[in-house]
């Protein structure tokens, strides 16, 4: 029973690695906010820090408009991470959905516009 428990484990994470793998730097976004607000709604406060922290690790500053971009988002980060810990997961969860929402709007908007 538990081999065939394990073989399921397995075979899903190799399905899950492959996909991960394979998606774009968008989708991967996509991917964490979707676990950061999964997680934020079972209040799993360590789960949902930590694809924060991934998101922030995202940021590029590489110049002054990406710069100005960034920190904002990282102040939005940041305030979720704080929300978080005081026990605030629905603030979280609607900031996350909301960002979410817009990366979309953003990547279909650039994806019609042909950049």
């Amino acid at each position: 029973m538990q081999n065939t428990a394990t073989y399921r484990t397995n075979k899903l994470n190799t399905y899950l690695a492959n996909e991960i793998l394979n998606s774009s730097p968008e989708k991967l976004l996509i991917k964490v906010f979707d676990f950061a607000i999964v997680n934020s709604q079972k209040h799993d406060i360590v789960k949902t820090n930590e694809a924060i922290q991934q998101l922030i690790n995202a940021l590029r500053f590489d110049n002054e408009e990406m710069s100005a971009i960034s920190s904002g988002l990282l102040r939005l980060y940041q305030f979720c991470q704080d929300q978080m810990r005081k026990h605030n997961y629905d603030v979280v969860k609607e900031i996350l959905v909301q960002l979410r929402e817009t990366w979309i709007t953003v990547f279909n908007q650039v994806k019609s516009n042909g950049y």
